[in-house]
């Protein structure tokens, strides 16, 4: 296989792939540009921090993302990301980083778009989203504690705000909401 074949798997990949260095994106295939809807001139270059609805959740899930591509080498998850107009959707994102003690200093990126299956209706917070996104993981309130590094009653009063804002009346009716929209 030559370079040229590699290009066109990469380009025609049915997900957005993105390679990185530092947290900064040098090449991404059309199904990214096209997901959040940006040329590849806009994309390259810039930092991931575009893609995400706050630079606070940029920074947290950095942080949190460090230690397990540190061990394991990838990551996975599902969260809400930005399209370049602003709209907030859900996107299941899993990488790879390509030297373990370095886990930001490159990797390979893909993005697939859930917001078919996985619409966004309500107005929520970057912690919200954050509970929100590892509630449909199926973890418990400690679990969520543990990962957020915030309390189990933290994480129980902004599972009550989501319970509000969806009008669940238990936690499987939350979940049952969130997933669809």
């Amino acid at each position: 296989m030559d370079i040229a074949d590699y290009r066109l798997a990469f380009e025609m990949a049915p997900v957005g792939l993105v390679i990185s260095r530092n947290r900064i994106m040098v090449d991404c295939n059309r199904h990214v540009c096209e997901m959040f809807g940006a040329s590849r001139e806009v994309l390259i270059g810039q930092s991931f921090r575009v893609l995400y609805p706050s630079a606070d959740e940029y920074e947290r899930l950095g942080r949190r993302m460090e230690p397990i591509l540190n061990a394991r080498g990838h990551y996975a998850d599902n969260r809400l990301m930005k399209r370049a107009s602003g709209e907030i959707f859900w996107c299941h994102v899993t990488g790879r980083a390509l030297n373990r003690e370095e886990p930001h200093a490159s990797g390979i990126w893909a993005f697939e778009d859930l917001s078919a299956e996985r619409p966004v209706r309500a107005e929520l917070t970057a912690r919200e989203r954050e509970v929100a996104a590892r509630l449909l993981d199926g973890m418990t309130s400690k679990e969520i504690g543990r990962a957020l590094e915030i309390s189990h009653r933290t994480v129980e009063i902004y599972r009550a705000r989501l319970m509000r804002k969806y009008g669940a009346s238990t936690a499987a009716d939350l979940v049952q909401k969130l997933l669809a929209g």
